[in-house]
């Protein structure tokens, strides 16, 4: 039988509860040292295990189900919390009352990604499922999904233990569907900010596998670029390879249009901000004498604020239009731009984040704070949850480290079948990390 909450919680510190070693803290950094104790206990106790399955079982995008029945499971078994289930298909969302005070919400992901796993872990996925372009597909937690999960049940196991120390209501929610960007919009408009209180700030967590293990990274604005999945659709005028004066070729069109393409971020944009504009994928014909009469171009497009998303947005339009009237395509066969995968730029509320900062660097010790640059321009639909059309919310997303290698430029990359982190470290700092924020932000009694 599964250990109990209380069992889990006091093994490894001297048969003290969480509650009556909090209790006796005189400043932040004893609380900090309760809260790592009991961090350490429950990984042991509980957490471990709980990472080993999830990271075992993996699920796509949007297919969530066992994932999201076991986080219920996890919750239920926490007794104080309102657990409710689907929401925004395969959602989670805990609600834990706590008189008055700031309503704090804690977010974590819960999807894998299609990736076979392939960096020996004796616990690593063989999981296979079928995406949505109907291919099958291993299935890897190959960004740190299962860190994120386990970390949030062993810090919602803390701050029920910890009740007698702050005041408010803490809600806790899995999300699935980040690794598309859909997932967050997803429980909003399933009603996450109407059926559930409204939070007054929303704060997330992601482990990284290039940031020293255990230690946290704060950033006062952007943490992650904005990101669209822009298809284009190139008509033209089919016909046989060997008449192609009778034609008018899209891949050619397309072609001159994937050159073209590149002058929206040196032409279009200040210098000094970050764009990016990339075709990843163009597909056309069926033959090699057939001038086909469409041909498809799929492209990722990053940038670091909404007005240099709106500038690079509006440039594709202009240019797959311009370059197709230059090849004399007709007004009734002007490409077709649509919009895929889409998410704002993931920009923290930086009043919010310097306190988080703050409170994390004297819980911890100025010695955890990574000083590791910010790499790429790599998204997070995290961004939706502050964003204008849900009510502006301040929101702050944060790192744990996970890092394997003493050389963080070797650390495998996130989305890579050899992606790895050290799980206890990050665990631990996870629920370190997602306890401390919570605290942080409600009311103290």
């Amino acid at each position: 039988m599964r250990q109990s909450v209380f069992t889990g919680l006091v093994a490894g510190v001297a048969a003290l509860s969480l509650a009556s070693l909090v209790a006796q803290a005189a400043d932040t950094a004893t609380q900090a040292r309760a809260i790592s104790s009991a961090a350490a206990a429950d990984y042991t106790a509980n957490l471990k295990g709980l990472f080993e399955h999830l990271h075992a079982n993996p699920e796509l995008s949007f297919q969530e189900k066992q994932t999201s029945a076991r986080i219920v499971q996890e919750l239920k078994a926490i007794a104080g919390v309102e657990v409710t289930g689907g929401i925004g298909r395969y959602g989670v969302v805990g609600v834990v009352r706590n008189g008055k005070g700031p309503v704090v919400m804690l977010r974590a992901d819960m999807d894998g990604l299609p990736v076979t796993e392939r960096n020996g872990l004796p616990y690593a996925s063989k999981a296979r499922a079928v995406g949505p372009d109907g291919q099958e597909t291993g299935v890897m937690h190959a960004c740190g999904h299962d860190v994120h999960m386990t970390s949030l049940v062993g810090a919602t196991r803390q701050l029920v233990a910890m009740k007698a120390e702050w005041r408010g209501t803490l809600i806790v929610i899995f999300q699935p569907a980040e690794e598309i960007l859909g997932g967050a919009a997803a429980m909003l408009i399933d009603g996450l900010y109407t059926r559930f209180p409204k939070p007054d700030v929303v704060l997330g967590l992601h482990v990284a596998s290039h940031i020293e293990p255990g230690k946290f990274q704060v950033h006062e604005r952007i943490v992650n670029s904005s990101s669209d999945g822009v298809d284009i659709f190139v008509r033209g005028i089919g016909g046989h390879g060997a008449a192609p004066h009778t034609t008018i070729d899209p891949v050619v069109v397309a072609s001159e249009l994937v050159m073209a393409l590149q002058t929206l971020v040196s032409r279009s944009i200040d210098p000094l901000e970050p764009g990016v504009v990339t075709v990843g994928v163009i597909q056309a014909g069926t033959k090699r004498n057939i001038i086909s009469e469409e041909a498809r171009l799929e492209l990722t497009v990053r940038a670091d604020n909404r007005e240099t998303r709106d500038t690079l947005i509006a440039g594709i339009q202009r240019i797959a239009n311009g370059v197709a009237g230059t090849y004399g395509v007709p007004e009734d066969r002007m490409p077709i731009v649509m919009m895929r995968e889409t998410t704002p730029p993931n920009i923290n509320h930086a009043e919010s984040a310097r306190t988080l900062r703050k409170a994390l660097a004297q819980s911890y010790g100025e010695a955890r704070m990574s000083a590791v640059p910010r790499q790429g321009m790599g998204a997070e639909d995290f961004a939706y949850y502050g964003s204008p059309e849900w009510g502006s919310i301040p929101t702050v997303f944060f790192s744990v480290g996970g890092s394997v290698s003493d050389d963080l430029r070797k650390a495998p990359p996130h989305h890579s079948p050899l992606f790895i982190i050290r799980p206890e470290p990050a665990v631990r700092g996870g629920v370190e990390g997602y306890t401390t924020a919570a605290l942080t932000f409600l009311a103290r009694p």
